[in-house]
């Protein structure tokens, strides 16, 4: 049973975040240099680089919440969860230190020094392809800069290119046979490679998704991750204290139908749903590509092979979250709670459950394929409240549980009912009991995201934790599609500054950098 469950430990504890200052937006005005809509991470680091570059600034969320998937919420009363997005940093966790690995570090040193070469290019906009090939001489030398990050990266890896490319294009398992000799080992690992991807350790490009996951900082540590004090709303709340000190307007409960085009074709403002007006120079979507430009925008506006192009765009998802709030601390069988009953070092990291083998991965991959909830589901579940007892009630903790495969529609047409949900979850809560007897008896409540409440809530396209799949086609130059992969869209004033544009999901602001970084380069040119 000790190898069935995996622990890697959260940096530092937990994080806590604040930010100086803050005033509240009082009216939201007519006119605007800029709107952002959605205030999810992105939109709001977008809001306060645009804010700071002396642009007028307003951020319109259609939730009563701020930050997007990224936020604590009150589900259960007494019980705040990190509702969707539930770790700071993209997760190359440590090891469980029971395994007394003597080849774990190599692994960890092979996989640091990739994650290294291309780190750089997390925090810069893609190769400007139509600048190279399209326009003025001027422009294409102008464009050329563009290329300096690809070439140091390049320059980075050396001799370390065929390794790179060999992860980013194998299967996950062609790698990890190499360097280790234990199944539970191997299976633990390949986890990585497949969280919120709907793709197996044995398909080409899984390798990518756990090179993806050792790219993660925290306070400048490689591959760290933490909790935030208070769940993940504290640091979209901070992002957006931020952009307010600086004078953005940001408010709630404000839905965008529409993306407003003047005659000349650009993007003149918005329309909310109560047929409200707001004018601007610039419209970012911090919203999925498929609601950007198949809902957002008139369709009249983009080209007919353009809309085409998006309807191609992978969304597929294989995730469903729980948030559970329980009256005890679990008590795991590998790692049995002292008589004292307070959390143990496993009880602070996230665990890993149903992944003795790899075979047991493929067989809850296969299920999910073939329109059926895995009957054994991969599960990661951490408990923060162990850290941060503010979340949950004297005694009493809250439990998120990240579980893989499930597919959004069943049999591959039906929509999921309440039933179908419950009946789900049991299964869920049969497996933790498994290697936690008394789990089932100590919940008090519970949340149930399903990929389509999963898009129904957080406005996630499919239930793509990502804003769209992280596969090689839709990566880099090609994300969200090559035509579009420098966050300006086909209509002039339009730009996409979420998790669909490069470097994708989990890679948390990088997108609302650039993409404001590209609107301010654009407003000196004009």
């Amino acid at each position: 049973m000790a190898a069935a469950v995996r622990a890697g430990c959260a940096h530092k504890g937990f994080i806590s975040v604040t930010r100086r200052g803050s005033h509240s937006s009082t009216a939201l005005k007519p006119q605007y240099d800029a709107i952002v809509i959605g205030a999810g991470h992105n939109g709001l680091i977008a809001s306060a680089y645009l804010q700071k570059g002396g642009l007028k600034t307003a951020v319109l969320e259609r939730r009563h919440v701020l930050g997007g998937a990224a936020v604590s919420e009150e589900i259960i009363p007494g019980f705040h969860f990190s509702r969707a997005s539930y770790l700071l940093s993209l997760l190359r966790p440590h090891i469980y230190q029971d395994l007394e690995l003597k080849v774990y570090p190599d692994f960890l040193s092979y996989l640091e020094r990739l994650a290294c070469a291309i780190h750089p290019l997390l925090d810069a906009p893609p190769v400007d392809i139509p600048g190279l090939t399209q326009g003025s001489l001027r422009k294409k030398i102008t464009a050329l800069g563009s290329l300096k990050p690809l070439v140091k990266s390049g320059l980075k890896l050396g001799k370390n290119i065929p390794d790179f490319y060999e992860l980013v294009t194998a299967p996950a398992i062609k790698v990890l046979n190499r360097w280790f000799e234990s199944e539970p080992l191997r299976a633990t690992l390949a986890t990585d490679s497949v969280i919120g991807a709907n793709t197996s350790p044995n398909n080409p490009g899984s390798g990518y998704v756990l090179l993806h996951h050792v790219m993660g900082e925290l306070e400048k540590e490689k591959g760290a991750w933490g909790y935030v004090e208070g769940g993940m709303g504290g640091v979209s709340q901070s992002i957006a204290r931020s952009a307010r000190s600086l004078g953005a307007d940001i408010f709630t409960n404000r839905d965008v139908k529409q993306v407003l085009i003047g005659q000349d074709g650009s993007a003149k403002g918005i329309i909310l749903t109560d047929g409200t007006e707001v004018h601007s120079k610039v419209v970012l979507s911090n919203a999925t590509p498929y609601i950007t430009f198949k809902q957002l925008t008139p369709k009249d506006a983009l080209p007919e092979a353009f809309i085409t192009a998006v309807d191609q765009i992978d969304y597929t998802s294989p995730v469903t979250k729980i948030n559970v709030a329980v009256d005890k601390l679990p008590n795991f069988l590998a790692a049995p709670n002292s008589a004292d009953g307070k959390p143990g070092p496993h009880h602070q990291c996230s665990i890993h459950l149903n992944c003795e083998s790899m075979e047991v991965l493929e067989e809850a991959y296969r299920e999910g394929q073939q329109g059926r909830p895995s009957s054994r589901p991969m599960i990661e579940m951490t408990i923060p409240s162990v850290l941060d007892p503010t979340l949950a009630p004297p005694g009493c903790h809250v439990v998120s549980l990240f579980i893989q495969f499930t597919p959004y529609l069943l049999e591959g047409r039906r929509a999921w009912t309440d039933e179908d949900r419950e009946r789900f979850a049991d299964t869920v809560f049969d497996w933790v009991e498994h290697y936690a007897p008394g789990f089932k008896n100590s919940i008090v409540g519970k949340d149930i995201l399903t990929p389509p409440d999963l898009e129904r809530v957080f406005g996630l396209t499919g239930g793509n934790i990502f804003h769209g799949s992280m596969s090689l086609d839709q990566l880099y130059l090609a994300r969200p599609l090559p035509s579009v992969a420098d966050y300006r869209s086909p209509v002039k004033g339009l730009y996409l500054c979420g998790s669909g544009s490069h470097p994708g999901g989990g890679v948390m602001g990088a997108a609302g950098w650039n993409s404001a970084l590209k609107v301010l380069a654009d407003f000196k040119r004009l």
